[in-house]
């Protein structure tokens, strides 16, 4: 099941091993490079168990958005080889190169992904879980991606969340809903409303 696939992918403290079937990381990186756009319904959970929901879309190259649910002034976007974090309650915004986030796994497919990942084990056949970190930049953290097998997804991996540890190991975990690939979605949409020259979001 996905659900277990999760549960063991959050215990990342535990010993993990190399998955039998050798291909499934050459199968991942297909998937990337095949993902031209998807759109998914989130929830988030924190260290905390905190817990938000909102919109995830991605366009191949490098743009994602997090549209969190209404109520929740915060809005992260990427776009322009940048990661942006916009909190509007307090008009902050935060900046940072999309290569020194663990997410620049999904919007950087040029990149050899048998380089910095490793399969995860995960007891079952359906599932396919890649661990990707940068050794010479321990900074970055690390994030730890689950798939399932699906005939009808780019490459017949469907991307199901993920696990991210920053460099403090704190977890946060992203679960996705009701997937679509290959849908129409605007360059627009990664726009965003600059809340230190406007107070509207």
């Amino acid at each position: 099941m996905i659900r277990s696939a999760f549960a063991l992918a959050a215990a990342l403290s535990a010993p993990v091993a190399v998955q039998a079937q050798t291909g499934d990381l050459a199968a991942v990186q297909r998937h990337l490079q095949a993902l031209t756009t998807m759109t998914a319904g989130f929830t988030q959970t924190d260290r905390t168990g905190k817990v938000l929901t909102g919109t995830f879309t991605l366009k191949s190259p490098g743009k994602l958005r997090f549209q969190y649910e209404k109520g929740v002034p915060i809005l992260i976007v990427a776009e322009g080889g940048a990661l942006t974090f916009i909190d509007y309650s307090v008009r902050q915004v935060q900046r940072w190169p999309i290569k020194n986030s663990p997410l620049s796994v999904l919007l950087d497919p040029s990149r050899d992904i048998s380089r910095y990942a490793r399969l995860v084990q995960t007891g079952n056949d359906r599932v396919v879980s890649v661990e990707a970190s940068d050794p010479k930049h321990p900074e970055i953290g690390r994030i730890t991606m689950i798939f399932a097998r699906d005939a009808a997804a780019p490459a017949g991996l469907a991307l199901q969340g993920w696990v991210q540890l920053d460099s403090q190991n704190n977890r946060t975990t992203i679960r996705l809903t009701n997937q679509r690939f290959g849908v129409p979605v605007s360059d627009g949409t990664f726009k965003w409303v600059d809340p230190r020259r406007s107070t509207t979001r």
